[in-house]
């Protein structure tokens, strides 16, 4: 990759757009990919083209850009800060060009670099820190370059910015693979001073802590369910109280019966600042693992997520059952094996079809993943030896990819 020749010294800058106009020129697949940064910088964007890709549709539509349905017109440029021109028209895209160097607004232009004023960067972020590549008017090096500084990025949490002190974040870790937490959720746990952490959190993220983190294991706590909640509790709030990070390390979503709400509550009511990073919930993910779309067009237009761990019947039990046997589309229930035969039968009584398609996905997203398949009917006495955590799948969803799996089945008996 040799320096192009003919690509000049350029001036590196940071633009502060917030609030300023921004004039966009076209409205395909260049436009989609430079608008939501320019948003995401706060720039006012006003975009220009007869017709426009359904993402940039839905921003005008949601107001977040002025979308004028009509070609360029040179006054288009009065009042902007900056121009980039996304049209592959080489003529219409020099009447812009010219236009903004009339006025001397700075022009990028996705057709022709040389006949620009500006470059727009290969970018990458991680934090608060953003890296722009310019690699001597050579786009592939640019990219090759911001790629290799990302992988370090990654690798590397030295140049993330540290955490509040005396704050907690309740971060959800995912369904099990550890490679399914987010980025911010694997950035704020290599941060933590304390880690509080339950049995359904993805055990190897642990591997990955600081030697001088102090690990609380939650599910070692020697109290009855409602009890041991109060004594998580106090500890978020003791170890965030005496000026250390805290890390609650859930398994799913924090907010998804993971009990996040009661513990951003109690943190709340002692002053403490939360910060909540929202985790890929098993309800999705487990039926997503064993090939069973929740949603599907022609065959479910609704999705239930709701907690087993309560019999149908209990006087504590929040759920209508009843109600959820009248539904046609996919049921996903959470914390349900102990109580899958009555819940079942619950369904069933309800009006569900004893035959309707079910799954039990074990240990989803894992090496020890297990996916059982049945009806309704049988699915209690199919997942008898099956261990929790589990996620029951019940609908016609179940049954969408089924040509799939058995094709999978077939080859590896082959």
């Amino acid at each position: 990759m040799d320096a192009d020749p003919a690509a000049p010294t350029l001036y590196p800058l940071g633009l502060k757009l917030v609030g300023l106009r921004v004039l966009v020129v076209g409205a395909g697949a260049v436009a989609t990919r430079r608008v939501p940064a320019l948003l995401d910088a706060g720039a006012e964007v006003v975009v220009v083209a007869p017709a426009a890709t359904p993402a940039l549709r839905a921003l005008a539509g949601a107001g977040r850009v002025a979308w004028h349905e009509r070609p360029f017109r040179p006054s288009d440029v009065d009042g902007a800060w900056l121009v980039q021109v996304a049209v592959d028209d080489p003529v219409a895209a020099d009447e812009v060009s010219a236009a903004a160097r009339e006025r001397r607004v700075f022009c990028v232009r996705a057709d022709d670099r040389h006949a620009a004023s500006a470059w727009t960067p290969a970018v990458t972020r991680h934090g608060p820190v953003t890296v722009a590549v310019l690699g001597g008017g050579d786009p592939k090096r640019s990219v090759a370059v911001r790629d290799g500084i990302r992988e370090h990025l990654m690798a590397s949490h030295e140049t993330a910015a540290e955490p509040a002190r005396g704050t907690v974040a309740l971060v959800g870790g995912g369904p099990g693979d550890p490679e399914l937490i987010t980025v911010r959720g694997r950035r704020l746990l290599a941060a933590a001073d304390v880690v509080v952490v339950d049995r359904l959190a993805p055990g190897l993220l642990l591997d990955e802590m600081g030697p001088d983190t102090e690990l609380v294991d939650a599910s070692k706590i020697p109290y009855g369910p409602a009890r041991a909640q109060e004594e998580i509790n106090a500890i978020l709030v003791d170890r965030a109280k005496r000026g250390r990070f805290v890390v609650r390390l859930k398994g799913g979503d924090p907010y998804l019966f993971g009990r996040g709400g009661e513990e951003a509550l109690a943190c709340a009511a002692a002053g403490v600042p939360v910060t909540v990073v929202p985790g890929v919930t098993s309800a999705l993910a487990a039926p997503a693992a064993a090939d069973i779309p929740v949603t599907h067009r022609g065959v479910a237009h609704e999705l239930v997520v709701v907690s087993g761990h309560l019999p149908p019947g209990h006087p504590d039990s929040l759920v209508d059952w009843a109600a959820l046997g009248r539904l046609n589309g996919t049921v996903c229930v959470l914390m349900g094996l102990k109580n899958l035969p009555r819940i079942a039968a619950a369904l069933i009584d309800g009006g569900r079809p004893p035959t309707s398609p079910a799954a039990v996905v074990a240990e989803a997203t894992t090496k020890e993943q297990r996916v059982v398949r049945a009806t309704l009917r049988t699915v209690a006495a199919a997942a008898a030896d099956v261990p929790p955590p589990a996620v029951v799948v019940i609908g016609d969803v179940v049954s969408v990819l089924a040509a799939l799996f058995e094709e999978e089945s077939a080859a590896d008996q082959a």
